[in-house]
């Protein structure tokens, strides 16, 4: 674990300060008779029926002397029911009853009415890059839990730059490759920019949780022969079959226009992207020796009958 700075412990403290106060849990729930607790514990057992109190209290880190209060509470002023477990005799189940849902629904609905008032402010554009970094700090912090999101999109302006920029960093700093490998990216893109075909050609860029962490384009090569170019994902969106997705989406665009040939070029020492192709049955038609990019390289051609 690396040690963290003072300057990153009184940033989150500040931002924790400015949010809590912001959507009011330092008083009373929405102004309600209602600690933020109770809510919490209301909504898991309106949302997850058949919970025993330990499943509880694990799931919301809870002290269980803490929580039987609260249930007591909710039983007194007949929210909740319990069962007897059928797996054990021992532990009961708990419900909330129809008092218990009709109390908690105006509690939910006043919440989302107050996040929809908290975003209403946030222009639309910025909207979308706070809840992107919403998503960011969730997965961050809780690596396991958090759900990934995962977009292919159309490229839009900007994203061109992103993918030069992309490869000439990513193979700099893990295969040493010199700045000979972005101007030949830049040319590429600039080409595809340039000479675009809408009717024959297509690119993607991938999104995970808002942000870009890849790419892939199909250009037309002859009228029978698409050609696979700028493949590319960032590491912190590896293991989640993204290049996979992003291959199989040149796939698709090939077959339905017709293609009858995917070509595409590669490095040997490029094992990832080697497995997709092949897993896809493309298959190592050439091999050339030469000096690129600061290196001695093995440059492969692929093809794939369609």
């Amino acid at each position: 674990m690396e040690p963290v700075s003072p300057a990153d412990v009184k940033a989150v403290r500040a931002f924790n300060r400015f949010y809590t106060q912001r959507i009011g849990v330092l008083k009373r729930y929405l102004d309600t008779d209602f600690t933020l607790t109770e809510v919490r514990v209301l909504y898991e057992l309106a949302h997850s029926p058949a919970l025993t109190a330990s499943d509880l209290a694990h799931g919301l880190e809870l002290d269980p002397g803490y929580l039987s209060r609260i249930l007591r509470r909710f039983e007194a002023q007949g929210w909740l029911a319990r069962t007897t477990a059928p797996h054990d005799g021992r532990q009961s189940l708990l419900q909330l009853t129809e008092a218990g849902y009709a109390t908690f629904a105006p509690l939910q609905q006043k919440s989302r009415d107050e996040t929809a008032e908290l975003l209403a402010a946030v222009p639309a554009p910025a909207r979308a890059r706070l809840i992107a970094a919403l998503g960011t700090v969730h997965q961050l912090l809780d690596p396991t839990g958090a759900e990934r999101r995962i977009v292919l999109r159309d490229p839009r302006p900007g994203d061109l730059g992103w993918v030069v920029q992309a490869h000439g960093e990513l193979y700099a700093r893990e295969f040493g490759y010199t700045s000979e490998f972005e101007a030949l990216v830049a040319e590429i893109a600039a080409h595809y920019l340039r000479k675009f075909d809408p009717q024959w050609e297509k690119g993607w860029i991938a999104e995970l949780d808002g942000e870009r962490v890849g790419s892939v384009f199909v250009v037309r090569k002859s009228r029978t022969v698409a050609k696979l170019r700028l493949l590319i994902l960032l590491p912190q969106a590896r293991g989640l079959g993204l290049g996979g997705q992003l291959t199989d989406a040149c796939l698709d665009f090939a077959r339905a226009k017709g293609y009858r040939k995917m070509v595409l070029w590669t490095q040997s020492h490029l094992e990832a992207a080697r497995a997709i192709y092949k897993s896809r049955g493309f298959q190592c038609v050439a091999t050339e020796s030469n000096h690129a990019f600061g290196h001695d390289l093995e440059s492969e051609t692929w093809e794939l009958r369609l």
